[in-house]
């Protein structure tokens, strides 16, 4: 419905140290175009693709690529999709842009920006298995609602200790979380020896705290944040 995901597009006030940070963590540069005016990257550990511009935008935004953009707006319209920005136009590169319930920013884009093939990292970064990309949500059935039209599947739902959903459509899955202390998005990620990793980030001098949002403080889950201020939450479990 709302075409093909490309990236998670992160505004960033320095590019290159954001690039440094997640070369740091093991994720690749892929190979980008020339399509924005403004200086722009994307990481990826293969599974997760990050777009790192250098430009102010409603950041972090869920960004997906439909081909022939301006004559499909219509049919989101009658999903109630109510579009924030619309540049449409044979002078210009065509994009469009969405908030979900939750304030959550959606970009389509008329094409791709940067290569479909390109490099993986060696193997996966030392975040471990990317998983979802988490959203703090006001109201979980509002979100489903939202979501499920759109192409999304919701996979698992939970109510305690506070209300959370996953949603999946190929190749990202959605996470919402209502706990009251879980204010910004975070990308998750999980791994059986994550504790043994997060040893691991802080010996190599990352800055790493054991207080994540909704949860007790453990050795075995951590937080990272990014130069840009986006979390990675590192979470202990299977996938």
């Amino acid at each position: 419905m709302i075409g093909r995901f490309l990236e998670i597009s992160v505004c960033t006030h320095d590019i290159q140290e954001s690039l440094e940070f997640y070369q740091r963590l093991g994720f690749a540069q892929a190979e980008a175009g020339d399509v924005w005016s403004h200086r722009y990257t994307v990481i990826t550990d293969g599974r997760l693709f990050l777009g790192l511009h250098e430009y102010e935008f409603a950041s972090p935004s869920l960004t997906y690529v439909r081909p022939e953009l301006a004559a499909h707006l219509d049919a989101l319209r009658v999903h109630d999709v109510k579009f924030e920005f619309e540049k449409t136009g044979d002078d210009q590169f065509n994009e469009a842009g969405f908030l979900d319930p939750d304030g959550q920013m959606v970009t389509l884009l008329e094409a791709r920006t940067f290569s479909p093939l390109s490099p993986n990292a060696e193997g996966e970064s030392q975040c471990g298995h990317f998983s979802e990309y988490t959203i703090p949500s006001r109201n979980i059935e509002a979100a489903i609602a939202f979501w499920e039209p759109l192409g999304f599947v919701t996979t698992h739902r939970q109510d305690k200790p506070f209300p959370t959903a996953t949603l999946t459509s190929e190749p990202i899955n959605l996470g919402f979380s209502q706990a009251s202390e879980f204010k910004a998005p975070a990308l998750t990620f999980v791994e059986p020896d994550m504790e043994v990793r997060l040893a691991k980030l802080e010996y190599e001098k990352f800055d790493v705290s054991r207080k994540i949002p909704g949860q007790k403080a453990s050795t075995k889950n951590g937080l990272l944040r990014s130069p840009e201020g986006l979390g990675l939450l590192l979470m202990t479990g299977e996938y």
